[in-house]
């Protein structure tokens, strides 16, 4: 009766404990990993070997059943995926050559943002003056008044240096305009690029690669009015009280001259100089994918041979994405501290030029996880073993108390 009465009491007192007690707290999971806030925002890559891109010749790393990259005779090409920025196949990626109109696109990235599309500038005399001889032109006049939007009409479709000159005159100036583009460049990634006419025109010195031109067009993409620029096929420019018909002068756009028309092209730039030869930044949408491919100086075939190779390159990368590895990325990359976060981003020299690490864009904002609260700390709420304890504890104590009456009549003998 003894035992029993106690084990009774003390299950009872441990049911009440276990119903007074408050529920244990769930096992805290740890803090979800920090949001990298950016456009575009690139899946995981995997290892790619930091200096393929600088090799000579043809890299591509094709996983079975991948096709042939395709021969073609430019100097130098890149193939990249848009959004992510893996280069699936390049051939000397980082060849200097002279860029000619295609540097535009760098021009439109760096002056582009600052001025409204409807703002209207009256041209001066002055902004016309040092087109080099022979330059494309778009019909600017001085006295005239025109919207940035019809000057940028100019550059893209018909690559007039004209428009160019006015532009950058009412951003600064031609030198200012110059070293704006050049840190513009090197802002990107785009270590390869030596600016001296902003229009792209022949000049000593004046280089840039098939790697920086892709860059140039994979950034413009990210650009609403660059986008809508550079794929736009036809517009009306004003003269005055009129105004006439341009065209742009990309053929895989507009598919004149005997060019086909490339399916879901979406621009960006093209260009010829004497010395620069056929230069050209494509690119194309299919289904969920996008791809930007440039290509410099092709050595066979006549002016439009730029344009059919650009084709048999976008044609390989639909055809070969997912079945090759990136032998490099378009991402720009920079070693840079959190200022005043208190955790560090890492980082290194561009892809194909260091060693490679994972890292945040620059300009992306690191947003962090928020903190828990005080119950879901370790240590700061009552412990799931706490009521079995104390039932054990009861349980004890009962058996202990059964034990001494026992032994108490021994004691009186």
């Amino acid at each position: 009766m003894i035992v029993t009465s106690a084990v009774r009491h003390a299950a009872a007192g441990s049911a009440a404990l276990l119903f007074v007690l408050p529920v244990p707290a769930a096992v805290a999971s740890p803090p979800a990993p920090a949001r990298v806030v950016g456009e575009p925002t690139p899946p995981a890559r995997q290892y790619v070997d930091p200096a393929r891109l600088d090799r000579r010749g043809t890299q591509v790393q094709r996983l079975p059943g991948a096709p042939t990259v395709p021969s073609v005779s430019a100097l130098s090409w890149v193939v990249a995926d848009a959004s992510s920025g893996e280069v699936l196949a390049a051939h000397d990626a980082h060849r200097k050559l002279p860029p000619a109109s295609t540097l535009k696109a760098l021009f439109a990235l760096t002056a582009l943002p600052h001025h409204a599309p409807s703002e209207r500038h009256t041209v001066a005399d002055s902004e016309l003056t040092g087109i080099g001889a022979g330059s494309s032109m778009v019909g600017v006049k001085e006295g005239y008044t025109y919207k940035v939007s019809d000057l940028w009409n100019g550059v893209f479709l018909s690559s007039g240096n004209d428009a160019v000159h006015v532009l950058a005159s009412m951003n600064g100036g031609w030198e200012s305009m110059t070293r704006q583009m050049q840190e513009k460049a090197r802002s990107l990634g785009a270590e390869d690029t030596h600016v001296v006419s902003p229009d792209g025109y022949d000049a000593p010195g004046q280089v840039s690669s098939a790697y920086d031109l892709a860059v140039f067009g994979r950034a413009g993409l990210q650009d609403p009015d660059f986008a809508r620029y550079c794929s736009t096929p036809y517009a009306e420019f004003p003269a005055g009280s009129w105004s006439y018909g341009i065209a742009n002068t990309n053929r895989l756009l507009t598919g004149e001259n005997g060019v086909e028309r490339y399916p879901g092209l979406l621009g960006i730039k093209n260009g010829y100089t004497s010395n620069a030869g056929n230069t050209l930044i494509s690119a194309a949408r299919r289904g969920d994918r996008t791809l930007v491919v440039s290509v410099m100086n092709p050595q066979e075939g006549g002016g439009f041979t730029v344009y059919e190779e650009a084709r048999e390159l976008l044609d390989w990368g639909f055809e070969a994405a997912g079945r090759v590895q990136a032998v490099g990325s378009l991402a720009p990359v920079r070693a840079k501290a959190a200022a005043g976060s208190g955790t560090r981003t890492v980082s290194v020299a561009r892809q194909g030029r260091g060693a490679e690490a994972e890292a945040p864009r620059s300009g992306a904002r690191t947003v962090a996880a928020p903190p828990k609260k005080a119950t879901e700390e370790e240590g700061s709420g009552p412990s799931a073993g706490l009521p079995l304890t104390l039932v054990g504890s009861a349980c004890a104590a009962a058996l202990a108390l059964w034990g001494w009456r026992r032994r108490k009549p021994a004691d009186r003998a």
